[in-house]
């Protein structure tokens, strides 16, 4: 039994648990398990380290958008956490929920900006506590549609709905969406690297990439709209 992929993320809470958070449409989660046609997020938690985990329970659903693949993010001053999950029906923008009880309770989803819209969302503070995200875009009229882009704004933005900073191409994925399930970490030196696989030249195989960056790099490559 399980979800339709991986564990879209892993977050510490508070009192020393881990949060484990997936998606499912009924065919995974049991087995013998069919399509329900209806998208749910679940968490599950550990207490020893992710040794042994509880048993899974809804935190996101919507009647009309396939939300899956979520991402956190935690607030600066640490109180509410962000989940930004991709929209699998192509019909909506991005999705966001949020908790202010350690993932106790959520809000209802609700639209993300066409700037956060996409798949598989990673999110990393650099050192100036700016937030990263990594993902595949996938919003409805862009100009790197399928590619692995990175946006650069604060978390405000995301409460505030607003579009962010910026948003840069990191690599061009040269077939469809075939990209970017990336993961993201930031250095000690204050570089910020991430990784994932690709299409990244014509009549080659997929292959991984990693790509680092410091983010006044992408301010100048923001600021030439890059």
């Amino acid at each position: 039994s399980g979800g339709i992929v991986a564990m879209g993320d892993v977050v510490r809470l508070k009192d020393g648990k881990y949060m484990a958070l997936f998606h499912d449409d009924g065919r995974f989660l049991r087995n013998g398990g069919e399509a329900t046609g209806v998208f749910e997020v679940f968490k599950i938690l550990s207490e020893d380290g992710g040794l042994t985990w509880g048993q899974p329970e809804v935190v996101a659903t919507h009647l009309q958008a396939h939300l899956c693949e979520p991402g956190v993010a935690r607030s600066p001053d640490g109180s509410q956490l962000a989940m930004l999950l991709r929209e699998n029906s192509r019909k909506f923008n991005g999705m966001v929920v949020f908790s202010d009880d350690e993932g106790e309770t959520w809000s209802e989803p609700r639209e993300l900006p066409g700037a956060l819209t996409g798949d598989r969302h990673k999110t990393c503070y650099g050192p100036d506590g700016r937030l990263v995200v990594t993902f595949r875009d996938t919003c409805l009229d862009t100009p790197t549609w399928g590619d692995w882009c990175a946006w650069v704004g604060t978390y405000e933005d995301i409460v505030e709905e607003r579009e962010g900073q910026y948003r840069v191409r990191l690599m061009d994925n040269i077939k469809g969406a075939d990209c970017a399930y990336p993961g993201m970490l930031l250095l000690p030196d204050g570089t910020l690297v991430t990784t994932t696989y690709g299409h990244w030249e014509e009549g080659e195989e997929p292959y991984v990439v990693s790509v680092r960056f410091r983010l006044e790099e992408l301010d100048e490559r923001g600021a030439d709209g890059a």
